[in-house]
């Protein structure tokens, strides 16, 4: 595997890539934060951890993609899974119905929950975000088994389950146990809109993006930290998800695949199951 600026970011304790991105975009969210152009809620660039591209445009488009796929109304109740920093929770606030509709987030980083709350919950009371301490070595050192954590909600009580780009940090036995949690706490038909890296035995590996570290049914990007970017085969993702009582809905197929952006609705895998 060629040494990139990816490999290098992987290998540095979770801490320290946290601080090398603040610093990185220190000077831009000075000058933003003087200026006044970051603009409405929107955190420092240094302090988003996760996705990439315009935060506001991407927000904005994958709540689109819950209405138009998903049927999302604003009385529903919407569980976020792997909340960051509020990127898709910011644009729900200006739709979910503030006495009937409710959004409940949780995160693994605890500088994202804590952002969230302070910024987002304290000013919309049918918010609310949790800290979880769980183990990813992407994001933290120690913490409890993403395997066995129970979602600390009741069941049957949400319409829609949102998990963007969390299961592209996660190992097949997480995935399995994620999948029966969002089937026990989403309502009879409810949805859940998820994304992930998926191969099958047709897929041309673009450059530079391309899982070298081949387990059979999945494949990792750094072998050193397997939660940097997880890809799973195909079928045996639907063999998973219908073993746990989840139906697929739609599966838009993303960018990293090789395929042109004006084709596709995001840059990984959009899949939308359904629950039985």
């Amino acid at each position: 595997m060629k040494f990139t600026a990816r490999k290098l970011y992987y290998a540095m304790p979770p801490a320290w890539r946290f601080a090398v991105r603040r610093l990185y975009y220190l000077p831009l969210d000075t000058w933003e934060a003087v200026t006044g152009q970051r603009g409405g809620l929107a955190p420092p660039r240094g302090l988003i951890y996760t996705g990439g591209g315009d935060f506001k445009q991407s927000g904005e488009r994958t709540l689109a993609n819950f209405k138009e796929f998903c049927n999302l109304k604003p009385s529903h109740h919407v569980l976020d899974v792997g909340s960051g920093i509020g990127r898709i929770a910011l644009p729900l606030t200006q739709f979910l119905d503030k006495k009937n509709g409710s959004y409940e987030g949780f995160d693994v980083v605890k500088k994202g929950v804590d952002w969230c709350t302070q910024n987002i919950a304290a000013h919309h009371l049918n918010f609310r975000f949790r800290y979880i301490s769980l183990d990813n070595d992407l994001y933290r050192t120690n913490g409890d088994s993403a395997a066995r954590f129970r979602f600390p909600y009741d069941s049957d009580r949400f319409d829609l389950a949102i998990v963007n780009s969390v299961f592209t940090h996660m190992l097949p036995e997480e995935v399995g146990n994620y999948l029966g949690e969002i089937h026990r706490v989403m309502r009879p038909g409810g949805v859940c809109y998820a994304t992930f890296f998926l191969f099958d035995e047709k897929t041309a590996w673009p450059e530079g993006f391309d899982f070298p570290f081949d387990h059979g049914h999945y494949r990792l990007m750094d072998d050193a930290v397997k939660s940097a970017n997880v890809t799973f085969e195909e079928n045996w993702l639907r063999g998973l998800a219908g073993q746990h009582g989840l139906g697929i809905r739609h599966l838009f197929p993303g960018s990293w695949r090789g395929l042109p952006k004006s084709e596709c609705k995001d840059f990984q895998d959009i899949l939308v199951f359904e629950k039985y």
